[in-house]
């Protein structure tokens, strides 16, 4: 059966969350609203439909070639055998919500040629009440429109029906006027026309006398010039004759050159159409082309844009680690300060250890810090990700290109310069992101390695504390040597005037680790430098034995508690004391200290990150 279809072609474009374009196609009759069929094209799904069917259109192009063909369809359905038809096929004997196959058919003689096959998918009931909705809204809005359009028209009617009525009246009224007008001017008319007619007839007569004596007298005077130009006329003829002649000899040769100028101007007309399809060809090619290009640049620009956007987020990852450094160095010069304090105000030790307090909070906020650092690195290589990802799928295009460009070598070379440039900037990058990768670990392994020689530490003096409880009873009944721990390390100080008994923070515990012992008489002293080894204080405290009671006994006659100001001045072979940076504790300085197994390698002394530590 014929009916008569509704085709809509629209292109929709997507962009999240990738920029792309569909082609909808929709069929619908105008007499059955449920007849409705729906087709969605990608570019994906044209890949595969121009390789299945044989087009040689890109995406771009295929809109406007199917509308042609429609128009073609359109132009050649009144006649009896039309070249070009449409062919809606179904699978089952009525149109019953199955899928379609609209089909653009060639007839000819031999063979009908499908051009073009697209199968459409019935409308389900949502889709049909949409476009119902659609339909109405549509009905209803032209019906508001005729309303408004028949209410204008009426009352434009009204009004020219009353101005014409008012102006027929006073039409009419003037008609009677110049009929009166018209009978009496007529009348007096006649009159005047009668007497003129009788005064006209006499002057008439005399008139006619006077012309028949004028004219005999011309008739004379013209038979004389007649025989006269009759003369001159045969003369003339026998010249014209002569001239006829030679006329005759130059129109043959006029012929003769008009045929070979015929000829010559056929063959430039032929080469003439053959330049002007040439023109046409090339005028096609160059409109591909300039499509081609402006595809091609447009990539090129959300490229830089891109790569714009990750150079911004890589300086401010540097400018975050400049951050970083620089709180650094602020921790680093109140370390310098505190040392100085320290110097100045030995007996202070509470206000000391408010000041670990405020390091140690400094150490979490510096901790809070490289997890956000760690969150940002995340977040870059989910970015860089995706923009693999994006590369990825533009070199899958430009290798698809590559066959359509081979006459635009010259920009393409500059295309892959361009490109290559992007890559090495990527490239680039990523080593930035790796070194910024391989600093975190480094300060996530120095972190490891001042935690571990801090829980050591505290577990050294604990085992001090349990040694000096221990011994106390031996130092009441008889003076006894000062305790020392199973490693070669001095007692742990105690401050019986403070009150302070808890155990102290571990920095602490590291500066005053090798404070000497004084005795009750104050004679014998044994100072030991912070870079001296723990054999040297041994000695000192084996030699010199100090009761338990020592410390009161300083303080009441005014003595400094532990080494005098001179031994904490800076030297340069001397450990820095700057909390838990990286030079915290060298490996040469703790070996002493350090049980069997810790013990570093000759090679791994200088690093602390090389050395082992318990706990």
């Amino acid at each position: 059966r014929r009916l008569n279809v509704r085709v809509n072609i629209e292109l929709l474009s997507i962009s999240n969350p990738v920029h792309r374009k569909d082609l909808a196609v929709r069929l619908t009759d105008d007499t059955d609203p449920f007849f409705l069929y729906n087709l969605v094209i990608s570019e994906e799904d044209f890949q595969s439909l121009k390789s299945q069917q044989g087009l040689l259109v890109d995406f771009s192009a295929f809109p406007q070639k199917f509308i042609d063909l429609l128009q073609q369809c359109i132009q050649e359905q009144n006649k009896d055998i039309p070249r070009f038809l449409l062919q809606l096929v179904s699978s089952a004997p009525a149109l019953d919500h199955t899928p379609v196959s609209l089909n653009v058919v060639e007839t000819n003689p031999f063979k009908h040629l499908t051009h073009l096959s697209l199968k459409f998918l019935p409308g389900t009931d949502a889709e049909i009440k949409k476009f119902l909705a659609n339909c109405l809204k549509s009905l209803k809005e032209d019906k508001t429109m005729l309303e408004e359009k028949l209410k204008r028209t009426e009352e434009d009617l009204t009004r020219q029906l009353s101005y014409t009525q008012q102006n027929l009246s006073e039409k009419s009224r003037e008609l009677d006027k110049l009929k009166n007008e018209w009978t009496s001017y007529t009348a007096a008319l006649s009159n005047k026309h009668s007497q003129e007619l009788t005064s006209e007839k006499e002057r008439a007569l005399q008139a006619q006398t006077q012309y028949q004596q004028q004219h005999e007298q011309q008739k004379k005077e013209l038979e004389n010039l007649h025989q006269k130009s009759i003369q001159q006329l045969q003369n003339r003829l026998s010249e014209l004759e002569v001239i006829n002649k030679d006329l005759t000899e130059r129109r043959y040769k006029g012929d003769s050159t008009v045929r070979e100028l015929k000829a010559k101007l056929s063959g430039l007309e032929d080469e003439c159409q053959r330049a002007k399809q040439e023109v046409l060809s090339l005028r096609r090619e160059n409109t591909t082309l300039d499509a081609e290009c402006h595809e091609k640049e447009k990539l090129i620009n959300q490229l830089q844009t891109r790569v714009a956007v990750l150079e911004q987020e890589i300086k401010d990852k540097d400018q975050l680690v400049t951050r970083t450094k620089e709180v650094l160095d602020a921790t680093q010069e109140q370390k310098v300060i505190l040392e100085e304090s320290t110097e100045e105000k030995q007996r202070h030790i509470e206000k000391l250890e408010t000041t670990i307090k405020s390091l140690s909070a400094e150490l979490l906020k510096a901790n809070e810090i490289i997890k956000k650092l760690q969150g940002d690195l995340k977040t870059l290589m989910s970015k860089l990700k995706l923009k693999n990802t994006v590369t990825i799928q533009q070199e899958k295009l430009l290798a698809e290109k590559e066959e359509k460009l081979q006459k635009e070598q010259r920009e393409s070379q500059e295309m892959g310069q361009s490109l290559r440039m992007k890559e090495q900037e990527v490239c680039k990058l990523q080593e930035q992101l790796e070194g910024t990768i391989q600093k975190l670990e480094e300060s996530k392994q120095l972190l490891k390695t001042n935690e571990n020689v801090i829980m050591w530490l505290n577990k050294q003096l604990s085992e001090v504390q349990m040694a000096k409880k221990l011994d106390t009873p031996a130092s009441a009944h008889g003076g006894g040597r000062a305790a020392v721990s199973p490693h070669g390390m001095p007692d742990r100080p105690s401050f019986h005037s403070s009150g302070i008994s808890h155990p102290i923070s571990p920095l602490y515990a590291f500066q005053n680790f090798l404070e000497p012992t004084h005795s009750k008489n104050g004679n014998s002293q044994c100072p030991v430098h912070l870079n001296s080894q723990l054999s040297k204080l041994s000695r000192c405290s084996d030699a010199h034995p100090v009761p338990a009671a020592a410390h009161p006994a300083n303080k009441e006659n005014g003595d400094q508690l532990g080494l005098d100001s001179k031994y904490f001045k800076r030297k340069d072979d001397s450990i820095p004391l700057r909390g838990l940076s990286q030079n915290t504790l060298n490996s040469e300085y703790l070996r002493p200290y350090l049980p069997p197994k810790a013990q570093p390698s000759p090679k791994a002394a200088g690093t602390p990150t090389s050395a082992y530590f318990p706990g």
